[in-house]
């Protein structure tokens, strides 16, 4: 049975922060072996130091950004540019966050979520003595479909995928290509009980101890699809003027032209 609860008690998480011991305290001897973190990425930054001063979020976002996939400007006059972002991560507004800062300034993601999630699952397992697993979360859109979810940027210590390539399916068919990301849906089950706005930044998933292992298993950074089998590295309007200014002609059907 798949368990899932947030722990209270978190206070406000500032620089040099000691999460380790924090988290300890407000699970106050609960956690047992298999036990799995999900812990907002947020609270990482904080306490990593990773507020820097930015009186325009554009301009921060850009610093941040490696390469942009694509910009929108709404009818508002706002723009929204979904990017990489120097951790591969595609995201909007590469990850930079302007909400529950103090003023002139932004908060950046942590600078090696996978060494952050490693660093605390070592932590809580030589101060508790053990075995758990930590997943560092954060919000991201999906391609396709409205609204965000939260997915693991961050993991230590924690299977990121379910492989069932081999296996077969409950009719004894093969499964060839069935790769279950268990990281992201467990960072996204975390939040139905951590919230956005609840200041429940850490939630603990128990039932799922056969994802626990060794520390240094492959982190987050894993999930992110390599260049070469991506098909959708670009938004489609700038895959359009990319084909066009090449010399790439407008093929027009009986409806009218095409792309």
């Amino acid at each position: 049975m798949l368990q899932i609860w947030a722990l209270a008690g978190i206070p406000e998480i500032t620089a040099g922060a000691d999460l380790v011991q924090i988290i300890a305290d407000a699970a106050d001897g609960a956690l047992v072996d298999g036990d799995i973190l999900v812990v907002t990425s947020k609270i990482v930054s904080k306490a990593e130091g990773r507020t820097v001063p930015a009186a325009d979020r554009d301009e921060a976002i850009t610093a941040e950004t490696v390469r942009v996939v694509a910009s929108r400007t709404s009818e508002t006059g706002r723009t929204t540019r979904i990017v990489e972002n120097r951790l591969g991560i595609v995201a909007a507004a590469a990850g930079v966050d302007a909400s529950n800062t103090p003023p002139g300034t932004v908060l950046l993601l942590p600078q090696d979520p996978d060494a952050s999630a490693r660093a605390l699952a070592t932590g809580l397992r030589e101060l508790l003595g053990v075995q758990v697993g930590v997943i560092v979360s954060d919000t991201l859109g999906r391609a396709w479909r409205e609204g965000q979810t939260d997915a693991a940027i961050g993991a230590g210590g924690v299977e990121v995928f379910d492989d069932l390539r081999g296996t077969t399916d409950a009719e004894g068919r093969p499964l060839t290509v069935t790769l279950p990301c268990v990281a992201d849906e467990l960072a996204a089950a975390a939040d139905l009980v951590k919230g956005k706005a609840a200041q429940l930044p850490v939630a603990v998933v128990r039932g799922r101890a056969d994802l626990v292992g060794e520390i240094d298993l492959p982190g987050a950074r894993s999930i992110v699809r390599p260049a070469e089998r991506d098909m959708f590295r670009l938004g489609a309007d700038e895959a359009y003027d990319l084909g066009y200014a090449a010399g790439v002609e407008e093929v027009w059907d009986e409806n009218g032209p095409g792309r």
